[in-house]
């Protein structure tokens, strides 16, 4: 089932999700849902607390560099990532939207490579190392978990941008959302 995408100001996408404590048929509903919901915005990871359920879920979908598949979900993850580069901000590759900020894209470093780990919907352990987009694509939505969108890491400017375009679309408040297949929004 689709679901709704929260948009920058509801207030489950500026807190800390919390731990998955029970596995059952609930949790495997909100993981097919939030596969549904990326499939159809479309993206290429999704959080939970972007649909609106605070808890420490996030899907992704991501093929690697023969076009082979990377798909999963990682439940109650730990990242840890090498240092932010310094210096100016690449436009072109360091250019990331959000479903939860859609339409709209800013520059922002992150680290090339992470780790990251949790479990999967049977409580296996989960492990993956990752660079270039597919880690970007963790750290984003990792961040999602800890209550944080992107654009609150940006530099002031770009940042300053972000909240201009938020004031025109009427978002920073709580209940605003979009229907993948419905409303017409890309990040």
């Amino acid at each position: 089932m689709i679901r709704p995408i929260r948009i920058y100001g509801d207030p489950v996408l500026h807190q800390r999700a919390a731990e998955v404590v029970e596995f059952d048929q609930k949790l495997k509903d909100l993981v097919s849902d939030m596969f549904d919901t990326m499939d159809k915005a479309p993206g290429v990871g999704l959080a939970a607390p972007q649909i609106g359920v605070g808890l420490r879920v996030f899907v992704y979908s991501y093929p690697d560099d023969d076009g082979n598949p990377r798909r999963g979900v990682i439940i109650n993850p730990s990242l840890s990532h090498s240092p932010l580069p310094r210096g100016e901000l690449d436009e072109e590759l360091e250019s990331e939207g959000c479903l939860s900020f859609p339409g709209e894209r800013f520059s922002l470093h992150r680290g090339e490579t992470v780790v990251v780990e949790g479990v999967d919907l049977d409580q296996k352990p989960v492990r993956i190392e990752a660079d270039g987009w597919f880690a970007r694509i963790f750290q984003h939505e990792f961040d999602h978990l800890n209550g944080i969108v992107y654009v609150d890491k940006l530099d002031f400017d770009s940042r300053s941008q972000a909240f201009e375009a938020m004031a025109k679309l009427g978002w920073n408040k709580p209940g605003v959302s979009w229907m993948p297949g419905v409303d017409n929004l890309e990040d």
